[in-house]
């Protein structure tokens, strides 16, 4: 009598290992991402110094500046500021979503509410609403300078403004019709 167990059965306590380290090595490949999240932390330093660029840069012939100049770098902050907000919603919910929960905020009275309960579907929603908000500003500003641009510009401009929006309201559409049939259910 053999004390050696029959192949199926060999590969059967074999296949929860196996599964196992594939699963760890999946799992744990969330943590590849880390060094992207890092990488939006340098974009978003870089959005500072260009928004600090632009200030330094027209502040001193602020009093020389026509409304359209001003409304015009009004405009440019703003929009720079949008981008630097839309950075960091992007940081921390992506990081909380796929990487790991960020334990160094729980508690902190300055904690931002939505941090930990935006889900990827509302991380889409906003990630399109500050598309289409960048977009529209942008849009505003060629319109402030209507002059510099061809029919053409102005038109494909207006397009792609329109695109964005278009696809915010299919996005928010979408997630409508799921949360309607997971109600359903």
């Amino acid at each position: 009598m053999s004390d050696r167990k029959p192949a199926a059965v060999e590969q059967t306590s074999r296949t929860p290992f196996l599964e196992r380290a594939v699963e760890g090595t999946i799992y744990a490949s969330r943590w590849l991402m880390a060094p992207v999240y890092l990488g939006l932390i340098v974009a978003l330093g870089i959005l500072i110094v260009t928004f600090f660029r632009e200030l330094y840069l027209q502040a001193p012939g602020i009093l020389d500046m026509d409304e359209t100049d001003i409304i015009l770098l009004v405009l440019t902050l703003v929009d720079l500021s949008l981008a630097g907000n839309l950075v960091l919603i992007i940081l921390f919910s992506g990081y909380e979503n796929f990487v790991s929960k960020m334990d160094v905020a729980r508690g902190d009275a300055d904690r931002p509410e939505w941090m930990g309960t935006l889900d990827f579907s509302g991380l889409k929603i906003k990630l399109i609403a500050s598309i289409v908000a960048i977009s529209g500003i942008h849009l505003l500003k060629i319109f402030m300078n209507i002059e510099h641009y061809s029919v053409d510009q102005l038109q494909w401009y207006v397009i792609i403004h329109l695109t964005f929006v278009l696809s915010g309201v299919a996005f928010a559409a979408m997630d409508w019709i799921e949360a309607k049939s997971h109600a359903v259910k």
